[in-house]
């Protein structure tokens, strides 16, 4: 049996970063990856440009997150700024775009894995690629991980396996049953960050259209479960786009508790009476039009048939025929268009996972659990899961940092 300081398990963002950071610090580093390469997933994120993170402030980014407070001892150590200065400092030049999210000037999350790969070999870090860890054993003093063909020792371990989203890049939830065997509670898994199968077959026809500027809200039976404001994208299967993906996660974890639904504003802009009053002005300028073509000022083309059926008003009907109860179904079309969940989309269509380890059985200063000694935790694993724009990843290098500096 071999012996290290810390063994690490789980070669995506986190785990890897948890490596350099703690091999930095002369300790003898084991990491262990199921895949042939390390990072896998991370050469899939922001469309493979990889957005690594935001430049938003602490506050922002802690609104960002479910369980966002877990994270704000974790950013005071190493933050946006400091993952900023490291990729620089090691020769990766950044860029900032649209909304403060960072990429690789290259635009190749490629270049970020090589770096990575590249520090994993000065740093001496001992990498076990193409290995499974099949379980961990807590003896007297040290851990024991086994693995398919060999059993290693080691005082400290960080356990970074990720969650269940992208399962193709070996995030499937191996973690969690060695989180449970030492007596961590396990916040049941779900898919977020994912689209929304909707019921309502008509969505099908508006496949390949986004709304740009509305207000998505979700609803379960009359609750309010979420909200959020950017774009609508119609798929195959229902809806996505940035607005959706955010919500999705707050959707998902309420999926079986009841019918839940979706209100599209299209004109979160305006109040009722503003509304009302655009479309009373509409109408009065274009007196003789069908109001099919009156809408094509108000909607997306695409969108004008299916919308004016579901108001209960004829495409055809002109705009002088219009009746003040129609005006009031259009209004409230308008400002309250309703599709009914199916489903969300599975883990292998979703980039992140809601739930995981319980935040309040890890310290947050350390990563480490409060439950067992010299086992720690990192990345998605842990039961946080912010929204698009670059949050996901500057948590995973964080709380992978944290770890490092700790074990």
């Amino acid at each position: 049996m071999e012996f290290a300081d810390v063994c690490i398990i789980g070669g995506g963002a986190s785990g890897t970063f948890a490596s350099i950071v703690s091999a930095e610090r002369k300790k003898k580093v084991f990491l262990f990856e199921k895949n042939k390469t390390i990072c896998k997933k991370l050469l899939l994120t922001g469309n493979r440009r990889c957005n690594l993170t935001n430049m938003a402030d602490i506050e922002e980014f802690i609104e960002k997150y479910r369980n966002g407070n877990f994270l704000r001892n974790v950013f005071y150590q190493f933050f946006n700024t400091d993952l900023i200065d490291f990729f620089e400092k090691h020769g990766l030049k950044l860029k900032v775009e649209r909304g403060k999210r960072v990429y690789p000037e290259s635009d190749n999350a490629e270049d970020v894995v090589n770096l990575l790969k590249k520090l994993l070999i000065e740093n001496k870090v001992y990498l076990f690629l193409k290995t499974s860890v099949k379980d961990i054993e807590k003896r007297k003093g040290y851990f024991e991980i086994i693995t398919e063909k060999r059993k290693f020792i080691s005082e400290k371990v960080i356990i970074a396996t990720g969650g269940k989203s992208f399962p193709e890049t070996g995030s499937q939830g191996d973690g969690y049953k060695w989180a449970e065997k030492f007596g961590h509670k396990i916040i049941p898994p779900v898919p977020a960050l994912c689209g929304i199968e909707i019921k309502e077959k008509f969505i099908r026809k508006w496949q390949g259209i986004t709304l740009k500027n509305v207000r998505v809200s979700a609803f379960l039976e009359r609750k309010k479960i979420g909200e959020e404001f950017g774009e609508v994208l119609f798929t195959h299967y229902g809806v996505s786009g940035p607005a959706i993906l955010n919500l999705s996660g707050d959707i998902s974890e309420n999926t079986g508790k009841g019918e839940i639904k979706i209100v599209i504003n299209f004109k979160p802009a305006l109040d009722e009476k503003k509304v009302e009053n655009r479309l009373i002005r509409e109408f009065e300028e274009n007196p003789n039009r069908k109001i099919k073509n009156v809408f094509r000022n108000l909607l997306p083309s695409g969108v004008i048939i299916e919308f004016l059926k579901y108001a209960s008003v004829d495409p055809e009907k002109v705009a002088n025929q219009i009746t003040k109860e129609e005006r009031k179904k259009l209004v409230k079309s308008l400002r309250e268009f309703t599709i009914t969940v199916k489903n969300t989309r599975p883990f292998y269509d979703s980039m992140v996972t809601r739930g995981g380890v319980d935040v309040k059985e890890i310290n947050p200063k350390t990563m480490e659990s409060r439950k067992v000694k010299g086992l720690f935790f990192a990345g998605e694993i842990i039961d946080v899961d912010g929204k698009t724009g670059g949050f996901n990843l500057q948590a995973a290098f964080s709380t992978g940092y944290v770890a490092g500096i700790s074990v």
